[in-house]
Order: C-alpha cells, then structure tokens, then sequence
C-alpha cells in the first residue's frame, strides 16, 4: 500500500533522521551513553519515522537497512530500560 503525497513521506523521513543523527552526535561528543535507554529509545524512534516514510516512497533496500535498525535499537531500549529498573 503506497500512499499518495510523498512530500509529507519525506518529512516523516526527514524527521526520522534527523533524531537518529542527533542521537548520534550527542553519543560522539558525550553528552549521550550509547548502551543507555535514551540512546537506544532515539534510534527506535527515528527508525519508525523512516519506516513510515517508505510507506510514500518504496525502496527495498531502505526497508531492509530500517528493519534491522529497528530490532537493534528495540532491543537496546528494553535492555537500557531494565538497567534503569533494577
């Protein structure tokens, strides 16, 4: 299912990554722990944005790459999230 205006696709897009890289230059200068929830949390965020984005504009390898960041970045967050519970 494609959906039809893709200027708002590329906004999701956009906005997915551009958490990611902040999340990213946050964790280069350290401001941010990269095995932390926060860190984990951003990169789940900014995956599903890009995700959504392909909803607008299909490209395989794109999907591929964001699944991938997805379930690395889901399991950081649960993983950053039980160390903040214990």
């Amino acid at each position: 299912m494609m959906l039809e205006n893709p200027i708002i696709g590329d906004i999701i897009g956009i906005t997915g990554v551009f958490i990611i890289v902040v999340a990213y230059i946050l964790m280069q200068i350290d401001r941010m722990d990269a095995k932390g929830f926060l860190f984990s949390l951003l990169n789940t965020i900014g995956a599903i944005f890009i995700l959504v984005s392909l909803l607008y504009a299909w490209n395989l390898a794109s999907f591929v790459m964001e699944v991938i960041w997805l379930t690395l970045s889901f399991y950081g967050t649960i993983r950053g999230y039980k160390k903040i519970e214990s």
